[in-house]
């Protein structure tokens, strides 16, 4: 199921909250929500349900273990290892395994057959979940989990299910049982909510349309001026399209008492790489920080294994992405800009104007979303030449060829617009205008949705 359907607005939502908020048993009200949790993500493909099931009693009995073992320290490694083994091994076989039986054939001449395994939705997103608890279970960060139905609901819980932020269980650990709700976290947790569809049905949809057109249409037709505006046009939709999914799913969980850490803080006003991956996704570059990078060593080795270091946690950022070449050159590509921040160019950038900087940082982010949006080699390769070849476009032509892009042009001003901080300190909107706001943008939404098709979040594949 995904949020930005009429389905889940007038349907599984409403039902959820009437049953969750007529019942006052906090026992019952986390019942209430696992079901639907269950039912959620099972509407799009039930028979995956399992695997979210057997990968949750993996990491309890695992938990169970080594919480009984903690005396016994080779013990409670041991246990601790096979857990994460059997974890990882799962995301492995239903992501990784056709990819990598594609490399051996090809390095090998080999011709082992392929498993042709459907990627199950949002198992990257849960397996790292499920991962954080068993991990800071074993450095004692966490308590264990004796309730095996408070374990999967903390995998389950639908509003982070199937896209993130990755939320660790101890961010909601004591919530389980014993968050409070309350009316003013209802409302805002609404308006959040709102405003998570708006940006993803208002802007990241119609934005979107630019980029697939021009990528999928006539190259003979689009020069370096419209391929710059697919570049735009992605980055836009990525970010909307992401961020939207996150605020949608921040809200939700305060609505129901929970409190997500934020996943994105502006982006695209960063001034460096650096900069800019401390504002996008950053559940998952704090995961990679904390769970890879600073047991690794982070940056109190030698120079050399400091350097490698970034490349493998940046390897293995690309690699979650997806089982493809681009997506971890697309890490690597990332791996070597922080790298060159780090040993020189942080002290320059440092000496130049912020907007100069922020060119810097937008320009390398935009060549960075073309590699990670197109999966072929050729294909990313001809976007980038299109980009700085400076290629005349015949811009009547152009248009004439696909009129859809003049309608979809409209967006790309107001989605610009949003991208930007408008919040102010000394000034507050009224609650009154915001509710007036948010109620506007609902109805706006849900004209959207009454005249879209299926369109789901870029991060399900993930």
């Amino acid at each position: 199921m995904v949020f930005s359907t009429l389905t889940f607005l007038f349907a599984f939502l409403p039902i959820v909250c009437i049953l969750y908020f007529l019942i006052p048993n906090r026992t019952y009200k986390n019942v209430i929500l696992l079901i639907f949790s269950l039912v959620f993500y099972s509407w799009g493909e039930p028979k995956y349900i399992v695997l979210v099931l057997a990968a949750s009693f993996v990491a309890y009995v695992g938990g169970l273990l080594i919480h009984r073992f903690d005396a016994k320290k080779k013990l409670k490694k041991t246990v601790f290892i096979i857990t994460v083994v059997l974890l990882v091994a799962n995301l492995f076989v239903f992501k990784y395994l056709d990819f990598t039986i594609t490399q051996i054939n090809g390095l090998f001449n080999s011709s082992f057959a392929l498993a042709k395994i459907v990627l199950p939705i949002g198992i990257s997103f849960y397996t790292f979940q499920i991962l954080s608890y068993v991990i800071d279970l074993y450095k004692k960060e966490v308590s264990v989990q004796k309730n095996y139905f408070y374990l999967t609901l903390y995998v389950t819980f639908f509003p982070q299910l199937i896209a993130g932020p990755i939320v660790r269980y101890q961010t909601i650990e004591d919530e389980i049982n014993a968050r409070k709700e309350s009316l003013d976290d209802f409302v805002c947790g609404l308006r959040r909510f709102i405003v998570g569809l708006a940006k993803k049905v208002i802007i990241a949809n119609n934005v979107g349309a630019i980029a697939v057109m021009i990528y999928s249409g006539d190259a003979k037709i689009y020069g370096t001026q419209f391929y710059w505006l697919a570049a735009i046009a992605y980055a836009l939709q990525i970010y909307f399209d992401f961020s939207g999914y996150s605020d949608m799913a921040i809200g939700l969980g305060r609505m129901f008492g929970f409190h997500f850490l934020e996943n994105f803080n502006y982006p695209y006003i960063a001034t460096s790489i650096t900069d800019f991956w401390r504002r996008w996704h950053i559940s998952l570059s704090t995961w990679f920080r904390d769970y890879v990078y600073i047991p690794l060593g982070g940056n109190r080795v030698k120079k050399h294994r400091w350097l490698l270091n970034i490349l493998i946690v940046w390897a293995l950022t690309g690699f979650w992405h997806g089982a493809e070449w681009n997506f971890i050159a697309w890490g690597l590509y990332y791996a070597a800009l922080l790298i060159c921040e780090k040993l020189f160019l942080h002290k320059l950038l440092k000496k130049l104007p912020k907007f100069l900087c922020w060119l810097y940082a937008m320009l390398i982010v935009l060549v960075g979303w073309v590699m990670f949006n197109l999966t072929e080699p050729a294909a990313i390769i001809h976007a980038l030449s299109q980009m700085f070849s400076f290629r005349y476009t015949d811009i009547t032509t152009a248009v004439i060829a696909n009129t859809d892009i003049v309608y979809a042009l409209i967006y790309v001003p107001l989605g610009l617009i949003c991208m930007l901080p408008w919040k102010n300190k000394q000034f507050r909107i009224p609650d009154w205008l915001a509710n007036m706001i948010c109620l506007a943008l609902l109805a706006i939404s849900i004209v959207f949705l009454v005249g879209s098709t299926y369109n789901p979040f870029i991060y399900f594949r993930f």
